[in-house]
């Protein structure tokens, strides 16, 4: 069996760990997303079958959607609970330079939201957003506490770094990879498949919604749920993210 070989020595302790159990979880979904299959992994590696690349395709896409509705549905023990099998810390970001992501159960999606994700985000990503964006960030925060982006959804079963990178095209359909898997919102894992392009973005929606009705509005919060990505951003790659960021927080607040 061809295998590929994640390594990183620099690692967190853990990073390998909960990709691996991450990868499990999503892949135990029943009609979901196939994942990269774990063969093994220890502290500074992860050994995964190797995946053929393919060319994208609308019908794949299609299929994509449906099967991340699935997933999806699949759900989780609360907003921000970890993958089964994993008790420890998330992380988010790339290999080279993972961020720490707190993985603590919450009943409400706003609460976990504000407390586990754009408060300590904002907190590492401050000296580069500036007053104005640091301002606009903390509205968000604060409604999110007050739960006015609560909609009685139960906790999805979320990739939760779904961009397109993660997002493997091959001749069986789509495999999903390096996720940074959580509880969370559905419409989550949708805005980041959008924040840097997919392709057929539009059929993977389509297909989605053919499983899965979104609440009306999820177009315009789109921008709400980009924010903790770009903040993300800011905080690897500098300030030049810093107005995309404020303007995705100024989008979540009209």
């Amino acid at each position: 069996m061809p295998t590929y070989v994640k390594r990183n020595p620099d690692a967190p302790k853990g990073f390998f760990a909960c990709e691996a159990a991450g990868l499990q979880w999503l892949s135990s979904a029943h009609g979901g997303v196939p994942c990269a299959t774990v063969i093994d992994h220890d502290d500074d590696s992860l050994t995964l079958q190797r995946l053929t690349t393919g060319t994208p395709s609308r019908e794949a896409a299609y299929e994509f959607g449906r099967r991340l509705a699935s997933t999806h549905d699949a759900g989780a023990e609360a907003f921000g609970a970890p993958p089964a099998g994993w008790a420890g810390p998330g992380f988010f970001g790339p290999l080279h330079n993972p961020l720490p992501m707190p993985l603590t159960g919450h009943e409400t999606w706003g609460e976990f939201y504000a407390r586990e994700r754009l408060e300590p985000m904002t907190a590492l990503a401050a000296g580069r957003l500036g007053s104005a964006g640091r301002a606009v960030v903390e509205a968000v925060i604060a409604r999110c506490k007050a739960g006015d982006f609560d909609d009685g959804d139960s906790p999805a079963r979320l990739h939760g770094d779904l961009w397109s990178g993660n997002v493997m095209w091959t001749p069986d359909g789509v495999v999903v990879i390096d996720p940074a898997a959580h509880g969370g919102h559905r419409e989550t894992d949708l805005a980041m498949l959008a924040l840097f392009g997919c392709p057929f973005l539009d059929a993977v929606t389509d297909g989605y919604q053919s499983r899965r009705r979104l609440r009306t509005g999820w177009r315009q919060r789109v921008g709400l749920h980009q924010l903790y990505p770009l903040l993300a951003h800011v905080v690897l790659f500098g300030g030049g993210y810093a107005e995309q960021a404020t303007a995705a927080a100024r989008g979540a607040l009209s």
